[in-house]
């Protein structure tokens, strides 16, 4: 399917329409805003770079079919990192509790992720977007953003890590230099957003797939034992059964929860559901959602079961590199051919692999700070200004030799991510669909929402904060490592409390936005009537627009669109708020 998409004309006006110059200073300077406004927003609608950066997705841009969005989402999870995760909680506390935190992890994950998922497919909005209004409002979840960006650079240094031991060992680069061409390597695919993703995604993935599964569908087949020797293990301390330990391996995989938020980055670009196509459309939308997590599971139980082969059958002292996945291939790609060649095909994954991610890490990251970064500044400085700065974070946390730290650093971010993910969940589905106190159509504009919300705010504070307290030990070392189970339970009950508690008050400061077009069409989908944004002069489908504060020279009705909403400093085309 083409992946080409329908070019607007963008008009070059000396000035822009809807703004003039006063012989009064102030109008003068209202006018240069407005101005910056207009020029703000015509870059931000530079579909072919920024890729819907601040707003929802338009239907004459997604031109894929489900199953497309489907494979580029799903390629987004090829990381490296699930099989050290699986490998350090597996030595760290046994096959057993390392199987059942595993479980945990992936059914907390699935069941948060599946109303995420939906909203974003349905609605065509990030995870942003859809935060801003469920219980955060418009400059809260600038909060979340930032949680959100700093998973993309935390996991972005895993997976660079990973690729530089594998450059190290295939071709000798020192890891340093890896560290620089892990990083270098993604930037020419990231730049063109989900045109380029969608194409290195689906080329990729069945490579990665041959490299990855037959190896270990080899390894049990030619040699059973060695599955009973994998749930026999007992890791480094020989430790059985343990609710503790359980515990303390779910929060690691939990750190995880926040994916969901780059398989949406690809899901909003779903196209329409209709009767014809909502079976492939729900399919696309669990698997590619919720979904990616049976996915990331299997790869945390294969990096175990395969770190217990080496150091079971190979040498004891494998243990301190068979967290590395390059390692981990290795020693099963040496036993199906000559050493040449396996080092060959292990190297390759782990490029593949790194690639397959870290494009979409570095994409994601820089939705999230682009997206925070107009809204505190009015500035739109463009997307590719922030994939250059979530790259040099990356980079920097590789050479700092994070990966030594990983159950660490992942353990403590859980917390956070959770905290956020579990709350904007629990305000879809309990809020909005149990209570009716928060919007069931996510609304993301500025001048609908109110700037902050108390609902997703004391949420995350009480969730976040308490549970971090917990797992640097503030309430005892025997309560800290069910942090992660605390910071969901209580993000649950403080979610529908404070909603509650407040009646719902600050979620809209306006239900009117002053247009009479419907908002969504007949199958229940984002409408695709164009309005013309009267600041910028560009024509955006109907979810995008509201009437503007400011009427035409005749008194007429005249429309903006968020984006241009979103870079003004004078606030003049706001609405008031309604009583």
């Amino acid at each position: 399917m083409s992946l080409d998409v329908e070019s607007r004309s963008e008009p070059s006006p000396s000035e822009p329409p809807g703004t003039s110059t006063g012989s009064s200073p102030g109008a003068g300077a209202e006018a240069a805003a407005a101005g910056v406004a207009a020029g703000g927003a015509r870059s931000a609608a530079k579909e072919s770079l920024e890729d819907y950066t601040l707003r929802f997705a338009p239907r004459s841009y997604r031109q894929w079919g489900p199953g497309v969005v489907a494979t580029s989402a799903l390629g987004g999870i090829a990381y490296l990192a699930d099989f050290s995760i699986g490998a350090n909680i597996g030595m760290a506390h046994g096959t057993t509790n390392a199987l059942l935190g595993i479980l945990v992890a992936a059914v907390i994950i699935f069941v948060t992720g599946l109303p995420l998922a939906y909203y974003a497919a349905r609605y065509n909005l990030d995870l942003d977007l859809i935060t801003r209004g469920s219980g955060f409002g418009y400059y809260g979840s600038i909060i979340t953003n930032v949680i959100f960006a700093t998973f993309t650079f935390i996991l972005f240094a895993l997976e660079g890590s990973i690729m530089a031991q594998g450059l190290e060992l295939g071709l000798g680069i020192p890891k340093p230099v890896g560290y620089a061409i892990a990083t270098i390597i993604v930037i020419p695919l990231v730049i063109y957003g989900m045109k380029s993703l969608a194409r290195v995604q689906v080329w990729t993935t069945p490579l990665w797939l041959v490299l990855m599964v037959i190896p270990v569908g080899y390894l049990v087949v030619s040699d059973p034992s060695s599955v009973g020797e994998f749930l026999d293990y007992r890791g480094e301390n020989g430790q059985g059964p343990s609710f503790a330990a359980v515990m303390l391996a779910a929060g690691v995989c939990l750190s995880l929860i926040a994916q969901i938020a780059e398989q949406i980055d690809y899901l909003r670009f779903m196209p329409p559901k209709t009767a014809e196509n909502r079976v492939a459309w729900w399919r696309a939308v669990i698997l590619a959602g919720p979904g990616w997590v049976v996915f990331g599971a299997a790869k945390q139980i294969t990096g175990l079961f395969i770190t217990v082969y080496l150091i079971a059958r190979l040498d004891p002292a494998a243990s301190a590199t068979a967290n590395e996945p390059v390692h981990q291939f290795l020693g099963v790609y040496q036993h199906m051919m000559p050493g040449w060649l396996a080092m060959v095909l292990a190297v390759v994954l782990v490029v593949i692999s790194q690639i397959k991610i870290n494009v979409t890490n570095a994409y994601s990251g820089s939705l999230a700070w682009t997206n925070s970064f107009t809204r505190v500044t009015r500035t739109y400085p463009g997307r590719l200004v922030f994939v250059g700065v979530n790259l040099a974070i990356a980079l920097t946390l590789m050479e700092l030799n994070m990966f030594d730290f990983l159950n660490t650093v992942l353990s403590f971010y859980a917390n956070c991510a959770m905290a956020w993910i579990v709350t904007v969940a629990t305000d879809i589905v309990v809020n909005k669909h149990v209570l009716g106190l928060s919007p069931k159509v996510p609304e993301f504009r500025r001048g609908m929402l109110h700037n902050w919300n108390p609902v997703g705010l004391v949420s995350l504070g009480l969730s976040a904060g308490i549970s971090i307290a917990m797992f640097f030990g503030a309430f005892g070392p025997g309560i800290a490592p069910f942090s992660p189970i605390f910071a969901v339970l209580i993000a649950l009950v403080a979610t529908p409390v404070t909603a509650i508690a407040t009646r719902g008050r600050y979620y809209l400061r306006r239900t009117d936005d002053g247009i009479e077009l419907p908002y969504t069409d007949a199958d229940g989908n984002p409408s695709d009537e164009l309005l013309t944004c009267h600041v910028t002069g560009l024509d955006f489908e109907r979810p995008d627009m509201l009437r503007s504060n400011e009427p035409g020279p005749d008194g007429e009705v005249q429309y903006i669109s968020s984006l241009a909403l979103a870079t003004d400093r004078t606030g003049r085309y706001v609405l008031p708020a309604q009583p």
